[in-house]
């Protein structure tokens, strides 16, 4: 009896900062023995595949100085996705000719690459569509504007390079429902809805024992109750003004907590900048004076490692966020069995069923946050509950080598023509 061997593919994978959300995929994929190539903009990380061949292609040419400003983001864009395609002519003349393209589109690299290959179906993944009302946009009335006709006109230009892309792609992926829900109607038959996945053996509790170092020089007993707050930058789209506005209650309610705020303190991943500073200190300076200064701790980026481990000491876990792209960190947490408080918005919502896995607070709400928090330092048996459950829902829905087999099966889907053809 012969064993009829898997078809072997030619893939094409481009990410800007490759390989992205693409690391767990390529991993299984050359394990497989597919040929693999990857395209992007920066050196990739060393987390690739050996037997991936990697093309790191360079932009000819900057913004032009006159450019309309609403026009600015999409010549970027073309900027890029023409450099991008001049590679992909290069690879293609070398005589590579992928089987599927998989691609992230949100700078442009995929624009025109079905014109170098216009046959071959292209795979996206679909991070979040921009929509004036609805969203994250016109969300928090103190932060953001009410639009004009102007700011919604730009912010319905910026979504150009989506729709372009969503035109030539053969299928899309996309980590959440919600995100999902941010596209056109029309579009969600043709998203699949897969995350990443999450690796549930590495982001387990743990308890430890021993003071927890932290790099401003203080010890953290076990015993100390520790509230933790994740964002890569500490900004409003991610809440840090409600979660700085909430440590004076919080101190009140429960005095020996110790708060924890992961992130830089500098700049922005989403969203405007501060007007003046940072928004880190710009909410500081509206509690200064009514709170304990030594028992709130800035921690900046940390190695991953002892990310891993503040979560797994965490009494309680804050998570906020706008009706935007779900942040890791908040199911990062929930494998490490974190309590988890989150803010009362769609995608948090989609993980978090309150006094289930979590409780939910709104989002504007500091004094129900500090209020949420205390009652999981104060009751640590249903801080424990949560936590189970918290971990639970990841295990069941978002573990990392469940989420993986659903993109390797897409992926051979769309390859053969199986889907969207």
């Amino acid at each position: 009896m012969s064993l009829v061997q898997p078809t072997k593919l030619k893939l094409l994978f481009v990410h800007q900062g490759f390989p992205g959300q693409y690391v767990h995929i390529l991993q299984a994929l050359a394990e497989e023995g597919h040929e693999l190539v990857g395209l992007g903009l920066r050196p990739p990380s060393d987390v690739v595949p050996a037997n991936l061949k990697y093309i790191q292609y360079s932009l000819q040419r900057g913004n032009a100085p006159d450019i309309h400003p609403w026009a600015l983001d999409l010549e970027s864009k073309v900027l890029r996705g023409e450099a991008c395609a001049r590679a992909a002519a290069e690879l293609k003349a070398s005589g590579f000719d992928p089987d599927l393209i998989c691609g992230h589109p949100g700078w442009g690299e995929t624009l025109c690459l079905n014109d170098v290959w216009p046959d071959v179906p292209l795979l996206t993944y679909q991070e979040f569509f921009y929509q004036s009302h609805g969203f994250d946009s016109n969300f928090d009335p103190e932060l953001q504007a009410k639009p004009d006709w102007q700011n919604t006109a730009r912010l319905h230009l910026k979504t150009a390079n989506t729709l372009l892309n969503l035109e030539r792609s053969r299928w899309c992926v996309t980590p959440t429902h919600f995100q999902r829900s941010s596209f056109p109607r029309r579009w969600h038959p043709q998203i699949s809805v897969i995350h990443d996945g999450i690796n549930t053996e590495q982001l387990q509790p743990a308890q430890h024992s021993g003071a927890l170092q932290l790099q401003d020089g203080s010890e953290l007993e076990p015993a100390t109750p520790l509230i933790t707050f994740v964002n890569r930058h500490l900004e409003p789209y991610r809440g840090c003004h409600t979660m700085i506005r909430a440590i004076p209650a919080l101190q009140d309610l429960v005095p020996n907590a110790h708060l924890v705020l992961v992130g830089s303190t500098t700049g922005t991943s989403y969203g405007r900048r501060c007007p003046k500073g940072e928004w880190n200190d710009h909410f500081l300076a509206e509690i200064k004076g009514k709170y304990d200064p030594s028992k709130v701790h800035f921690t900046g980026s940390l190695p991953y490692a002892t990310y891993i481990e503040l979560l797994q000491r965490s009494s309680v876990h804050v998570y906020l966020t706008y009706p935007f792209v779900l942040s890791w960190s908040l199911l990062e947490a929930m494998s490490c069995g974190c309590a988890v408080v989150g803010s009362n918005t769609a995608p948090v919502r989609e993980l978090i069923e309150a006094d289930h896995n979590g409780l939910l607070v709104d989002f504007f709400d500091p004094q129900a946050l500090a209020r949420s928090i205390a009652s999981l330092v104060e009751d640590r048996d249903r801080a424990a509950a949560l936590g189970r459950a918290a971990r639970q829902t990841v295990l069941d829905r978002y573990e990392l080598n469940h989420c993986l087999q659903q993109h390797l099966a897409l992926i051979k889907l769309v390859a053969s023509g199986g889907l969207g053809a």
